[in-house]
């Protein structure tokens, strides 16, 4: 029989005992059961207090436990955008677009690039006595911007006439207005680096560093680099040069001011200091000059063909011959410089030299440019020459089978060979520059020190 189900054969008085026992009996149950229910409650509220407890005495950064993650994707629906513009303002969406005139280019093929189709604008760069000359002076390389509509309705143009000067067409409410503008540069320093992987233009251009640059830079070490032979892969340098800013964007660069350059593991420096003309002249850190009195070669940048030799099979004459200069092929047209300071001797035609130049310098020395295909402007005999200036262009009159430059070098008229006579240097820095060149140089140092550093922890 349950203990719960009442006994009939109980008496009423007794029957109604056995509840009430039985109600409260299962009354303490529950009692009991709502009290260890509590202490679960309690007990796990309290384990969030005993993790903060715990997790001071943990040393940062410990990794307890690995947490169990799972990525929940929820769509949420975007509400309708409206207009953002007023239609009855009048609002168009404008764009601006900016390129360099190109070798090719003319005043159409440059506006319409720039997206510059309205008639009325095109008008008015053509017949306005301002704008026009945007027409007369298209030079390859010269920057160009315009502000225009997705119609090609034009708001705003810039051109650039010369390195400071801009011409500027704008739209107004009475149509179009032109002005030039001349603006004032900000000049401040470019300091780059570069890893010679193929060739100095190479690097050059994967630095993004201007070829005017490049050239001086040949020219700042050419007395201890021969470009054409020397460079190695992995040489580098770094370069600081001045650059000329119009509201923050790079216009034109400038002169080198400093460099170094690591050739094969040695390294050389280059000081920029300028001298009573102004004219900049490149010194060691110590203030030796970096240049030599002569140039070893007066092209920028060719290859030796044909070296000094006292015997040389002739390929025209087809005998053999003494060889007494050096050949520099290059293609018709390139750039002779001068080796030296210097006076014109001689400019015309010579035999087998064809058009020719001698040259007369200091100390007995004279200097001989054959086979050119022409002369520079108004160079005549007992014209001054400068180390570096142009005197001519390459080319293959006289006797020769190809474009390229005979050198020859004679000291007290006799024949040496170009590419190994010892060349002087020029004096060392003295007197009130010196100060001024060692303030100079210790700031230039320390920037190239500083890039240097920098570069090469960015290569590692």
């Amino acid at each position: 029989m349950d203990i719960n189900e009442p006994n009939h054969h109980q008496s009423p008085q007794n029957a109604i005992l056995t509840q009430n026992a039985n109600k409260a009996e299962r009354k303490q149950q529950r009692l009991s059961e709502r009290k260890f229910k509590l202490r679960w409650v309690l007990a796990i509220s309290c384990l969030p207090l005993f993790g903060i407890y715990t997790a001071f005495g943990i040393a940062p950064q410990t990794i307890t436990t690995n947490i169990a993650t799972s990525m929940v994707l929820e769509e949420v629906a975007l509400p309708a955008l409206e207009q953002a513009l007023d239609k009855d303002a009048n609002l168009t969406e404008k764009f601006w677009y900016k390129d360099y005139v190109r070798r090719d280019d003319t005043l159409q093929s440059v506006l319409a690039r720039l997206n510059i189709r309205s008639r009325d604008a095109l008008e008015f760069i053509r017949t306005d006595s301002v704008a026009s000359e945007i027409a007369r002076s298209i030079i390859p390389g010269r920057q160009v911007k315009a502000e225009t509509d997705a119609d090609g309705n034009l708001f705003h143009f810039e051109y650039q006439v010369s390195t400071d000067t801009f011409l500027t067409v704008s739209k107004t409410d009475d149509g179009y207005t032109a002005k030039q503008d001349d603006r004032v540069l900000e000049v401040r320093p470019v300091l780059k680096s570069a890893k010679i992987t193929s060739s100095l233009f190479g690097a050059t251009d994967a630095a993004n560093i201007p070829d005017n640059i490049a050239i001086q830079l040949a020219d700042i070490f050419e007395s201890e680099i021969n470009f054409h032979t020397d460079l190695r892969r992995g040489d580098h340098f770094n370069v600081i040069y001045e650059g000329s800013y119009d509201q923050g964007e790079l216009i034109k660069v400038g002169e080198v001011l400093a460099a170094e350059f690591v050739n094969d593991g040695k390294v050389y420096h280059a000081v920029g200091f300028r001298d009573s003309n102004n004219q900049m002249q490149y010194y060691t850190p110590e203030g030796k000059s970096t240049h030599k009195s002569f140039l070893r070669s007066p092209l920028e940048f060719s290859r030796v063909s044909s070296g000094f030799s006292v015997a040389r099979f002739h390929p025209v004459l087809q005998r053999m011959r003494a060889h007494k200069g050096v050949d520099f092929a290059a293609p018709t047209g390139t750039r002779i410089k001068a080796s030296a300071d210097a006076v014109v001797d001689f400019v015309g035609q010579k035999g087998g030299y064809g058009n020719v130049i001698i040259l007369k310098h200091a100390n007995g020395v004279s200097t001989l440019y054959g086979h050119l295909s022409r002369f520079a402007p108004e160079l005549r005999r007992g014209s001054k020459i400068t180390q570096g200036q142009m005197i001519g262009f390459v080319g293959m009159s006289g006797v020769a089978t190809g474009p390229h430059l005979h050198y020859e070098f004679l000291i007290n008229g006799q024949h040496q060979d170009p590419m190994k006579v010892a060349l002087p240097k020029t004096n060392i820095i003295q007197g009130s520059n010196k100060a001024k060149f060692e303030a100079i140089s210790s700031q230039m140092t320390a920037q190239l020190r500083l890039l240097g550093t920098s570069n090469i922890a960015a290569l590692e």
